[in-house]
C-alpha cells in the first residue's frame, strides 16, 4: 500500500538533518511547524526583486552569496516589504548559506511572522545538493511490504510467501552462512529519485526476529553486528509457495518474470517448498545469478546461444543425402 506524502515540519527536517547539513536556529523557534510541501530546493532570486508569478512558496528558500549582496543594494524598507510578501506567500523557512549573518529587516520579519531562519557554514551549491538528497528521501513514495528482506553477497532479496511458509527459517540459514537481515517479515520500501527501491526495517523490531516454535531472537547478539543492515537496494523478489503436484516449476530461467512495487519492476522467481529442499540454499544460487545477470551473464540465454549453436554445427556436418545413380541409356542393339 502505497503512502502519500503530503509534507514534513520545519522541526522535523532541522532534528533529522541538523548535523549533516550543519544547521543552527537563528530565530523563529515558534514557527517550526510549518509544513514544507514539496520535496525540492529554492533559491528566491526573483522573488527578491519583487516578482512572485512563478514563486515556489512551498520549498525551503535557501539564500546564498549571490542574494545575500544583493540585499545589501536595498533599503530596509524594501527589504522587510519583501520579505513579509514571502512570509505571506507560506514559504516554510529561510536557510542562509556561508555562515551569512541575517539582516535586521529579515530578522525583525522574522520575529514578527514566526518564520524559521537557520544558516550553515557549507557553500550553497554543496549545501542545496545535499540537502536535495535529504529532502527528496523524506518525500519518496513508501509502501510497507509483507516480506522478510536480506542482503546475499550485495543483492537485496526480498523473500515472500505466505504465513508459515518458512520465510523466517530460510531468512535465519541464509544469516548462518553469513549474509545480513534488513528486515524481518515486515519491510519498508521507498522509491528513490524515481529508479531504485530501498528497503528497511522499523525502527521497534530492527535487528529482531521471529522463529515458530523459537520465539524472537537478537540476530546481533547471535551472530554478529554484521550480520544486520540498515538498508538496502531491492534487486530481485523470491516468492516462496507450498508445492502441490500440479505446481509447474521453471526449468530453465529463460522466461523473466516480474514483481511490481511502487510502480517498478522487479526481477521475480518462485520456488516451491517440499521436505527434502534446501530452500535457503536455492534462494542464495537465485541471489548471485542475479548478480551474474546485471554483469551481462546470464546462465540460462548463454546456454541456450550454445545449444542452437551447437545444433546448427551440427546440421552442416552431417553428410548430405546419397542421390541415386542415373542408367545410361544406351541406343537399341548396341
Amino acid at each position: 500500500m502505497q503512502k502519500a506524502i503530503h509534507g514534513i515540519t520545519v522541526a522535523h527536517f532541522f532534528e533529522t538533518y541538523r548535523a549533516k547539513l550543519m544547521m543552527e536556529l537563528v530565530t523563529g523557534e515558534a514557527g517550526l511547524h510549518r509544513l514544507i510541501r514539496e520535496g525540492t530546493i529554492n533559491r528566491p532570486a526573483l522573488a527578491l526583486t519583487g516578482f512572485f508569478k512563478y514563486f515556489a512558496n512551498k520549498r525551503i528558500q535557501v539564500l546564498g552569496a549571490a542574494e545575500m549582496t544583493y540585499l545589501k543594494t536595498l533599503s530596509q524598507k524594501s527589504q522587510i516589504k519583501i520579505f513579509e510578501q514571502m512570509v505571506k506567500k507560506g514559504i516554510p523557512c529561510l536557510i542562509l548559506t556561508r555562515n551569512f549573518n541575517a539582516t535586521h529587516p529579515m530578522l525583525a520579519v522574522a520575529q514578527e511572522m514566526n518564520l524559521p531562519v537557520f544558516r550553515t557554514p557549507m557553500i550553497t551549491m554543496n549545501f542545496v545538493n545535499l540537502a536535495t538528497l535529504c529532502i527528496d528521501n523524506e518525500f519518496a513514495p513508501r509502501s510497507t511490504e509483507h516480506a522478510t528482506t536480506l542482503d546475499i553477497k550485495g543483492v537485496g532479496v526480498l523473500l515472500r510467501g505466505d504465513s508459515g511458509v518458512g520465510k523466517s527459517e530460510c531468512a535465519l540459514a541464509l544469516i548462518e552462512r553469513g549474509h545480513s537481515l534488513v528486515a524481518d517479515d515486515l519491510t519498508l520500501v521507498k522509491l528513490i529519485d524515481e529508479r531504485e527501491l530501498m528497503a528497511s526495517s522499523r525502527p521497534l523490531n530492527r535487528g529482531y526476529m521471529e522463529c515458530r516454535g523459537i520465539g524472537i531472537i537478537n540476530i546481533a547478539e547471535m551472530f554478529g553486528i554484521k550480520s544486520i543492515r540498515l538498508e538496502k537496494r531491492i534487486d530481485m523478489v523470491v516468492s516462496l509457495r507450498e508445492w502441490t503436484p500440479e505446481a509447474v516449476e521453471e526449468r530453465t530461467g529463460l522466461e523473466e518474470n516480474f514483481y511490481e512495487i511502487l510502480g517498478m519492476k522487479v526481477p521475480h522467481i518462485e520456488l516451491y517448498v517440499r521436505p527434502g529442499r534446501d530452500i535457503a540454499r536455492l534462494v542464495e544460487v537465485a541471489a548471485l545469478t542475479q548478480a551474474l545477470k546485471k554483469m551481462g551473464h546470464d546462465p540460462a540465454r548463454d546456454f541456450n546461444e550454445r545449444l542452437i549453436s551447437f545444433m546448427h554445427q551440427q546440421s552442416e556436418e552431417r553428410p548430405a543425402a546419397i542421390k541415386p545413380v542415373e542408367r545410361e541409356e544406351r541406343a537399341p542393339g548396341s
